[in-house]
């Protein structure tokens, strides 16, 4: 099973992706040094590169520790507070960390900024206005 350290992930979800304050917050993330934009709006800075030689496919369980929280810094999630990593498999996390557990290796740190149109489930739990994952 590969460890990924799932650090920062970070969702600027809305309603909509035209929600002003999402909008703004990701452009401001995507302006910071290091910070890295795939074509499906995801943005992600690496924070520590890992050892792992092979990336997770869609079906790879993974051992992940994360923290969520909403743009304006509150946290609604955190595996680190209950001490112990989540698992599961890319497959079983909304579209942004599909795609992000896709590309990291074991040991891989990331700060992850996703866009609401990558986190429907979450925008449909109402977890909404940047909402996200953080560390």
């Amino acid at each position: 099973m590969q460890m990924l350290a799932v650090l920062g992930l970070v969702l600027a979800c809305a309603v909509s992706a035209t929600d002003d304050k999402g909008t703004a917050f990701l452009k401001e993330k995507e302006a910071e040094e290091g910070v890295i934009k795939l074509p499906s709006g995801l943005l992600y800075k690496v924070l520590k590169t890992g050892t792992g030689m092979h990336h997770p496919t869609k079906s790879t369980a993974c051992e992940c520790h994360y923290s969520g929280t909403l743009i304006d810094g509150t946290e609604f999630d955190s595996s680190y507070k209950r001490g112990k990593p989540a698992t599961f498999k890319p497959s079983q996390v909304i579209a942004g960390w599909t795609e992000a557990m896709q590309l990291m290796v074991e040991g891989d740190k990331w700060e992850m900024y996703i866009p609401s149109e990558l986190a429907p489930l979450l925008q449909s739990a109402g977890l909404v206005e940047g909402v996200g994952f953080c560390d």
